[in-house]
């Protein structure tokens, strides 16, 4: 099995500009339960309407690649995608996209030991946070062509000299690929256009920059696209700064997302392979449910 298809296997990511180790946690559906964002602060993801890009495969400038992007075997380097889109197989209705959201999300044990469900686990049914122009996000309506959004919050619990570190995935299935195409745009720019954001009272995350990869460049051969955002987490009443990340990939018409607020005690490398293991986990997922059956 090559590095394309990441279930049950290790292999080189490039995240945030760092080349790391990151190993999938399998690959079966049926697990814990965009997408929806900033997830990991309780708020979820952009409208996929609005942007004037009209595909996620815009770049900018800035450094690193998208996420979840593997460095294979320069002899092996794929020319396409290990995977073939079935659009029957694509959910036609909210009950179906329900289920498959559900099946591909990933569960605590994706992310790697230590993780727990947070209180509550789940975002509300129907939220969907927007970004305006004040860059501070608000709570809006669930646009028309998305079927289901819901997004996992996780954590490691803080112990000793080590803080609180929240984590969290997101799944939203789109009434169509172009749709997705156009929440990927919308979520790249978004980092362009503020890059500094109020996520809540007392959360900011800031300097923000944002890149879009669709298959074959940067070293993105899992996804027919992707996208990463870095910055600084602020959090009031916790010194420093630390580690924001917000990573984000397409199948046929569902969008995958995770996003990290570091903490003391946790080093990048560490919140980067961990949100590889859940980003990958659920690429695997969705491609099972949506792929060509043999």
């Amino acid at each position: 099995m090559s590095c394309v298809r990441l279930s049950r296997t290790c292999c080189a990511v490039l995240l945030g500009g760092i080349l790391l180790a990151g190993c999938s946690g399998g690959g079966g559906g049926g697990g814990g339960g965009g997408g929806p964002k900033p997830s990991a602060s309780g708020s979820a993801s952009p409208t996929a309407t609005g942007s004037p890009a009209a595909t996620g495969s815009a770049t900018a400038t800035g450094s690193a690649s998208a996420s979840a992007s593997t460095v294979p075997d320069k002899a092996a380097t794929p020319t396409a995608l290990d995977f073939t889109y079935d659009p029957a197989r694509a959910p036609r209705n909210r009950a179906d996209a329900q289920r498959l959201a559900r099946a591909v999300l990933a569960e605590p044990d994706s992310w790697g030991p230590g993780f727990t469900e947070r209180t509550p686990y789940l975002s509300p049914d129907g939220y969907w946070p927007v970004l305006p122009a004040s860059c501070r996000w608000e709570t809006g309506a669930l646009p028309s062509t998305v079927l289901h959004s819901v997004t996992g919050y996780s954590e490691v619990p803080a112990k000793g000299a080590k803080g609180l570190l929240q984590v969290a995935a997101t799944v939203t299935v789109h009434t169509s690929v172009d749709e997705a195409d156009w929440e990927m745009a919308q979520t790249l720019e978004e980092a362009l256009r503020c890059p500094d954001q109020t996520l809540r009272d007392g959360e900011k995350v800031t300097g923000l920059f944002s890149i879009g990869t669709p298959f074959g460049v940067n070293n993105n051969f899992t996804a027919a696209d992707s996208l990463n955002e870095r910055g600084k987490y602020v959090r009031a009443g916790v010194k420093g700064e630390h580690f924001y990340g917000w990573s984000q990939s397409r199948v046929g018409p569902v969008t995958l997302a995770v996003s990290a607020k570091g903490s003391a005690g946790h080093s990048e490398d560490e919140i980067s392979t961990a949100m590889i293991r859940a980003l990958v986990t659920m690429l695997n997922r969705t491609q099972a449910e949506l792929e060509v059956k043999q």
